[in-house]
């Protein structure tokens, strides 16, 4: 089994919340990377799609995103789209490592999976389709560092939307999907589906069969013969659940709750930078709604215990801050620049605490706009715009 490197992701779905689905991803990523938060509008494209390494075929008009993406890279670790569709993205190591199903290879990535899986639906169960019929075609694989080409895995997904929610996990062109109805989930770079599978990739068994992976006695069991783990492996996994069984006990799980999840250091949920492993280079959480806007808040720097995180809702003529989107990929952008330098001053304590201060407000402020505003979204245009550059001010 590889190490633990990267990322937590959640859902939490009625009854334990009264406003909605709430997803919640901290993607952790090499110390050297920067993520960037970028904003795509919905495009009518008809030529072959450039992702990471490969290209793909154009499926047509493409929905607006909102994407927080190692800047180097095509795809994105976490995002939203206009129809209120969220994915997070996942590491994860299987037993199933040859040919097709070579991670070495440069194919798709998880991450351009999940770009593809936004901009090309309308619902949760539609971006699983998407997904999983390129994945399919295609393949996955390459590395997913830009310095570290050893960087390889498959791939697991939270894909949620206002009703339901999917946990998709992978091993080469094959997979699994277990469909969350009610309750929380959550996952963390460890296979986690076991004999509840609701939909799966054609012959998977007879395929396990024909690697040795499974002897086809007794119940099919992915995790067991994909990863051969009989128990949840990993800390942070077990930790983020116990996390969620705590926070929605009250049956009113917020957002402010998932940011708690985020920031929480003990765990090993929020990767601080300690010059050897990975860092929590960005982190997203969404309140998906169907009855009121849906809300996606983005810290678009690293380590959220020591960030803030900025409201996002998409609206006909939505624009965001220039200083969350880097020029090139060998330059942090803005934001990244200015809250590294200001985390290194002797007042970065009073910095923070009028920072979250701030964040607080936005919450309340944001919570009161949404439950009264109408068809009309102007006003909420450069909502994360107007965030952004007050923190840029802050640091300033």
């Amino acid at each position: 089994m590889k190490p633990l490197r990267s990322c937590d992701t959640f859902v939490v779905l009625p009854p334990l919340t009264k406003h909605g689905v709430i997803f919640g991803k901290n993607s952790d990523r090499p110390q050297d990377e920067v993520q960037e938060v970028v904003y795509i509008p919905a495009t009518d494209t008809s030529g072959s799609i450039k992702c990471t390494y490969i290209e793909v075929e154009s499926a047509g008009p493409t929905k607006s995103v909102i994407l927080s993406k190692p800047n180097w890279m095509w795809g994105a670790e976490m995002g939203a789209n206009e129809c209120g569709v969220v994915i997070g993205n996942e590491a994860i190591w299987t037993n199933d490592n040859e040919g097709d199903h070579d991670p070495k290879i440069k194919r798709l990535l998880g991450m351009d999976l999940l770009r593809l899986g936004l901009e090309r639906s309308s619902s949760a169960t539609e971006a699983l389709d998407v997904i999983t019929q390129l994945l399919e075609k295609y393949g996955q694989g390459g590395p997913c560092s830009k310095s570290d080409p050893t960087l390889v895995y498959h791939n697991s997904f939270i894909i949620a939307d206002a009703k339901i929610a999917w946990v998709l996990e992978t091993s080469g062109k094959h997979w699994v999907a277990e469909q969350i109805d009610s309750g929380f989930r959550n996952i963390s770079n460890a296979i986690t589906i076991t004999t509840k599978i609701d939909r799966h990739s054609n012959g998977i068994q007879e395929y396990a069969k024909s690697q040795g992976l499974w002897n086809g006695q007794g119940e099919f069991n992915f995790r067991e013969v994909f990863s051969g783990e009989t128990k949840p492996y990993g800390s942070r996994f077990i930790a983020g659940k116990n996390l969620l069984e705590s926070l929605t006990a009250s049956g009113n799980f917020k957002e402010v709750d998932m940011f708690k999840i985020l920031r929480d250091i003990e765990s090993g949920i929020c990767m601080k930078e300690d010059g050897i492993g990975s860092v929590t280079q960005g982190s997203q959480v969404s309140v998906i709604s169907n009855t009121v806007p849906s809300v996606h808040w983005f810290t678009a720097t690293p380590d959220p215990s020591i960030s803030v995180f900025k409201p996002f809702v998409f609206t006909p003529r939505a624009v965001i801050s220039k200083h969350t989107t880097c020029s090139s990929a060998d330059e942090p952008h803005t934001l990244y620049t200015l809250k590294s330098s200001a985390m290194q001053k002797s007042n970065k304590e009073e910095v923070l605490e009028l920072l979250r201060n701030m964040e607080i407000e936005c919450v309340k402020e944001l919570d009161t706009v949404i439950e009264r505003i109408g068809d009309d979204l102007s006003e909420l245009d450069e909502l994360l715009k107007d965030c952004v550059e007050t923190e840029v001010k802050f640091y300033r």
